[in-house]
């Protein structure tokens, strides 16, 4: 807060973001009716600004202009201002992010539009410089402009708004394929869902095949990752990828490239500065081609998808150095992102005080503090070749060659426009291990040990340093995701015995911390009396409701919950979710999900997410909950089946003409295309014998697995066929079914392999 400021009225909203700008001289109000009315009450045009705590053009557009007195007044005199948190309100931002792309051919945040009292946009941007920049209007012009042209042509800029909101309805609805018939039998299969399925399979396995192709062509074989500069960790790309080679055959020469393209790119973001390799974890984005140079921030939806994508390259390869990766992502959030009582915070910043600025030993400092301390983004993470001398000592020349290190700094200008990295260093592998004992005749243990000992040291050091930001709202979505990834790496990751004393202790670990985090969501962001999800909390949860990525996400979570421990009361929760999700998003007339819930009167157009991104959309996520929901319950689920290939088609348009936009959705579409391969387990969940079974199976990638205890009540009761399978002899027994016709049972982990692998 500004010295000798009053605060405005985001004073009282728990959003981090919202409370950085709580003291601006901007008259901000919070999106609401309240400001919906003052704003129809003085016929005053919304200038409406949407970001988030941790985007570095966020701050510098504050410091800028909503920290400047004189832009304050123009904002104050001429218009209602509104800011939004898009983390807290995504639905907002998906329509207004809509419209500036559809005009501007980009997005971004900050995001900048002024709408009319009735919410429509008629103009819009991101980042806007305080004043005119080379020919470009600066955000001062541009609020001079339109108050102008709103005192003079109102009428012009609300038929505007009303044709802009129209246009992109159209558009809208012109994407939407007429309804699909429904199913005719009561169980929801029969001559409808069939007349479904085919449909599908008409189009669905040449989608598939144009997206790999897609991915094929534009691999880049030198740096990995796919087209040029930014490159951002799209997640969903992997999945598909191993997704696909695994149908293929992992020995196959289509499968072995799938895996080269997927895994490539892992080692290079590993490799690269996106990685942080003294904290663990990784950066937003790379700026560059190579990797190099990151957006420092990092998010929780990236530090989840990225440890999917190493466990699902540990199972494909089985090498360990994907393990390492996962574990590297797991200990950085646990360690720096963990709610004590459960659950993940959203983000830390990218920005943060210089350690020479700012002496050691800073706590976490506000959005104005850092300002005016000059904050820069990477500080906390750059280190300069003096500093890593002094830290280092004799080492400091290992350890620069290994990662790059120069006198001058290793930045080029042109990857840092703002001059905010000269004179220090990005830390990038630029050569193997092996190479760098070489070059100092060292043995790769010694060399490799005296590396690690060198990031120990810096680990260190860097505890001295003001920590950037941390967002610290836990996001219901986000939290899905990463139960996921725990849930996963409590499956797949076994560190050996000579590291451990016990090998279940990092099972037991990860899985602990899985369930921790469901505990927690279900306590505090769940009304269990409504079946109600919330999205954010933040010592007490907010006030919006769940959207529909929080319920694809979670029901996930949840089912990746029950496959790792085979706790039924998981799987209930995520069938009640499903249920809940189905009624408040589901669009009954074209199939899919919308983003939000009917009955808000703010959000002018109900939307629906085409495009796997930083996220996955929420009706692909949603399609491969149903179907594994379809799958574990047999007959008895037809009907997830049924709503999930409708949701499918819904979004039929997209997927054949740009299916690269869509990989996660594609991955539901093709397990829809064919039977799964069901691997049920009989005995005690809790005995070695029946874990050593469930190891066995996730060993390797399946794409079309679905792992079930036959003890789950709550499976059995609906699917007799899993109620029938017992143990044998008293011994735990794997049953692996295709198509609902099973082998006889194992009751051996070589057994079990040799079912499953051959």
């Amino acid at each position: 807060m500004l010295v000798g400021s009053m605060p405005n009225a985001l004073v009282n909203e728990k959003s981090p973001y919202l409370l950085q700008h709580a003291g601006n001289p901007v008259e901000w109000m919070p999106w609401g009716e309240a400001a919906f009315a003052r704003a129809r009450a003085e016929q005053k045009p919304i200038f409406l600004s949407i970001g988030y705590a941790t985007c570095h053009w966020c701050h510098v557009m504050a410091h800028e202009s909503f920290e400047n007195e004189d832009v304050a007044a123009v904002l104050n005199a001429s218009f209602v201002s509104i800011k939004v948190d898009r983390e807290e309100r995504p639905d907002v931002d998906k329509v207004y992010m809509t419209y500036v792309q559809a005009m501007t051919g980009h997005g971004g945040w900050p995001l900048s539009a002024w709408l009319t009292p009735e919410l429509k946009p008629f103009f819009g941007g991101t980042y806007f410089p305080p004043e005119d920049r080379g020919g470009r209007a600066g955000f001062v012009s541009i609020l001079r402009a339109i108050a102008k042209g709103w005192a003079e042509e109102r009428e012009k800029l609300v038929a505007e708004g009303e044709r802009v909101i129209g246009t992109l309805r159209e558009h809208l609805e012109s994407k939407a394929e007429s309804p699909e018939p429904r199913a005719q039998s009561d169980e929801g299969s029969g001559s409808g869902l069939s007349a479904l399925s085919s449909r599908l399979l008409e189009s669905g396995s040449a989608a598939f095949e144009k997206c790999f192709q897609y991915f094929y062509e534009a691999f880049d074989p030198n740096f990995g990752g796919f087209g040029g500069a930014p490159k951002f960790p799209r997640a969903s790309i992997p999945s598909f990828l191993f997704r696909a080679a695994a149908l293929q055959g992992l020995g196959s020469e289509s499968g072995r490239e799938a895996v080269k393209l997927a895994t490539a790119t892992l080692q290079a973001m590993a490799r690269g500065g996106m990685h942080d390799h003294v904290g663990g974890g990784y950066h937003r984005y790379s700026v560059d081609e190579r990797w190099f140079v990151p957006h420092f921030e990092k998010m929780l939806y990236d530090q989840a998808q990225i440890a999917l994508n190493a466990l699902e390259a540990k199972q494909a390869t089985g090498d360990e150095r994907y393990a390492w990766m996962a574990r590297d992502v797991f200990e950085y959030v646990l360690r720096d992102l963990a709610h004590p009582a459960g659950g993940f915070y959203s983000a830390e910043d990218a920005d943060s005080l210089p350690p020479e600025a700012a002496g050691s030993g800073k706590d976490q400092v506000t959005s104005h503090q850092k300002a005016e301390a000059h904050a820069v983004e990477g500080a906390f993470y750059v280190w300069t070749q003096a500093e890593l001398a002094e830290v280092l000592g004799a080492d400091a020349p290992l350890f620069a060659a290994h990662y790059g290190v120069t006198e001058n700094g290793n930045v080029p200008a042109e990857l840092d426009p703002q001059g905010e990295l000269k004179g220090k260093n990005v830390l990038m592998q630029r050569q193997s291990i092996v190479r760098t004992a070489k070059a100092f005749g060292l043995d790769v243990v010694e060399a490799n040990d005296r590396v690690l000992a060198a990031l120990e040291k810096l680990r260190a050091r860097r505890k001295q340093r003001p920590r950037p930001l941390r967002d610290d709202k836990i996001i219901t979505a986000w939290n899905g995701l990463m139960i996921s990834a725990l849930a996963k790496g409590a499956q797949v990751l076994r560190e050996a015995p000579e590291e451990k004393e016990d090998e279940n202790d990092e099972r037991e670990r990860l899985l602990a911390a899985a369930r921790k985090t469901a505990e927690f969501l279900e306590r505090e962001l769940y009304d269990a009396e409504r079946g109600v999800l919330y999205r954010n909390w933040r010592d007490g949860r907010g006030a919006a409701e769940g959207f529909a990525e929080d319920y694809a996400f979670l029901v996930q979570g949840l089912l990746d919950l029950y496959e790792a421990g085979f706790e039924e009361r998981w799987f209930t929760w995520a069938r009640r979710l499903q249920g809940t999700m189905d009624e408040k998003f589901w669009d009954d007339a074209n199939g899919g999900y919308f983003n939000s819930q009917a009955g808000d009167a703010a959000i002018v157009l109900r939307l629906k997410e085409d495009y796997d991104g930083a996220e996955p959309a929420a009706s692909s996520v949603a399609a491969m909950n149903l179907l594994r929901f379809a799958a574990m319950l047999g007959e008895s689920g037809a009907a997830y089946r049924e709503r999930a290939v409708r949701g499918l088609l819904a979004f039929r348009a997209q997927w054949e003409r740009a299916p690269q936009a869509l990989p996660q959705m594609l991955c539901a579409l093709e397990l829809a295309l064919d039977a799964p391969r069901h691997v049920v387990i009989a005995g005690d969940p809790a005995s070695a014998e029946f874990r050593a079974l469930a190891d066995v199976v996730n060993e390797r990638l399946g794409p079309r697995r679905v792992v079930m205890a036959a003890a789950t009540e709550a499976i059995a009761k609906e699917a007799a066929w899993v109620a029938a399978m017992k143990p044998v002899d008293g011994r735990a027994a794997a049953y692996v079914c295709e198509d609902y016709a099973c082998q006889a049972p194992a009751t051996s982990v070589e057994e079990l392999r040799r079912i499953l692998w051959g």
